[in-house]
């Protein structure tokens, strides 16, 4: 009896309570961040799978470059450098990243101008995935059957995507440091962030001045290297005129902007001599790296998530790139440039295909290495000074536009 009852009562009580417990739960996951991670479109979720896609493709044309005539004996028939048998390996890479950049460059066509997230496009970006691994697939296995007389011809169109790729890369980074400094000097965060931002700034004053230095030990050992000696001392100049311009009472931009460059400008430097071949005597480090094989091991590891790391970073900093100011956001937005995204990571499919063959698709890459010979070495110093000129004339260029205004009126 006490069953039966306890049966027949919750019918209309318990049944209720559950009714009300789902109804409030359904609306908690609406209204959480929690549905908008996990239900419906995620944009925020899809670059992740994108960088991963990007991560597995460089992986590939790696395996491929050191790995490729060993492992499959039918890539034979690629050869197509001018019959020298080292060259397979530089044209799988290449092949290897005509196919992502093929990807990439669809999902670009696919997405470009997205600007709500009501869009169906927004949809194609963050959803959709087994029909885009398909796609990828294909992109990756349809390189295989083109002649190698286009795959060269596209080594050569991919020097120019790469140097967009690192001038888009370098702007992103100029952005980022102004943008700080800005945000850090505004009459809001000047008193409160007066002291880290003298800390910040003298820290970073202080690397670049030690990092040149072991530059100069490590690679400058006797005059004779005079190459190098170029490049380490343009860098230190490059370094102090960057503060003066920045000091400058007429711009008067601070000095946290600039040791931040002065970072970046050294490191520039640390990779152009970094990226020399093994064989130079003046590059002791190199030599090192040759002998240890866990030393090259682990360059190579942390110079293929630099590659994933800097082209996810760029891709999703769109907004540096607007060269006009838009309406203010609204909350229907896309977070960021769909379009935008999928270009950086076509150019950078370019990019990481001349780090792999050295920018050279007729030298010979030894196994574990990574953007190493003279062409990347001149590639890296050309960027180093390209990057203190455009941010100089970031600081620069609104007193000229000032004074051409007044000029004008």
């Amino acid at each position: 009896m006490i069953r039966e009852e306890f049966m027949e009562e919750p019918t209309s009580s318990s049944s209720m309570n559950r009714k009300s417990c789902r109804e409030r739960y359904e609306q908690f996951m609406e209204d959480s961040w929690c549905a908008h991670f996990f239900l419906g479109p995620n944009p925020f979720m899809a670059r992740y799978v994108y960088a991963l896609i990007f991560l597995v493709t460089n992986l590939l044309a790696w395996t491929i470059r050191d790995y490729g005539r060993s492992a499959l004996s039918e890539l034979q028939r690629l050869r197509g450098c001018y019959g020298a048998r080292y060259c397979l390996g530089a044209e799988g890479v290449l092949r290897i990243s005509l196919g992502c950049f093929l990807f990439f460059f669809v999902m670009f066509l696919s997405t470009v101008n997205t600007k709500k997230v009501q869009d169906w496009r927004n949809s194609w970006h963050s959803e959709w995935w087994p029909a885009k691994i398909i796609l990828w697939l294909g992109f990756m296995a349809i390189p295989f059957f083109i002649p190698s007389a286009f795959i060269q011809l596209y080594g050569k169109v991919a020097h120019f995507g790469a140097g967009v790729f690192l001038l888009s890369q370098l702007i992103s980074v100029i952005s980022f440091i102004t943008w700080l400094n800005d945000c850090c000097r505004s009459e809001k965060n000047e008193k409160r962030c007066h002291v880290q931002v003298l800390v910040v700034s003298i820290l970073a004053y202080m690397a670049s001045i030690v990092g040149i230095i072991l530059m100069y030990v490590w690679y400058a050992p006797r005059p004779t290297c005079s190459l190098n000696i170029l490049f380490i001392t343009l860098t230190l100049a490059l370094l102090q005129l960057m503060t003066f311009v920045s000091m400058n009472s007429k711009v008067n931009a601070g000095y946290l902007a600039p040791g931040l460059m002065g970072l970046y400008i050294v490191f520039l430097c640390w990779s152009a001599i970094r990226s020399e071949p093994h064989t130079e005597i003046c590059n002791k480090k190199a030599e090192a790296a040759t002998s240890a094989d866990w030393l090259a091991i682990a360059s190579f590891v942390i110079g293929v998530l630099v590659i994933v790391m800097a082209t996810f970073s760029t891709g999703v900093d769109s907004k540096c790139f607007q060269f006009k100011k838009t309406e203010a956001e609204e909350e229907d937005d896309v977070p960021y440039g769909f379009g935008f995204f999928h270009f950086v990571f076509a150019m950078g499919a370019m990019y990481f295909a001349m780090l792999f063959v050295g920018w050279n698709g007729h030298q010979k890459m030894q196994k574990w290495t990574i953007d190493v010979g003279w062409a990347s070495a001149w590639v890296r110093i050309v960027n180093q000074w390209l990057a203190a000129l455009v941010y100089m004339w970031m600081l620069v260029a609104p007193l000229v536009w000032k004074r051409r205004h007044v000029e004008a009126t």
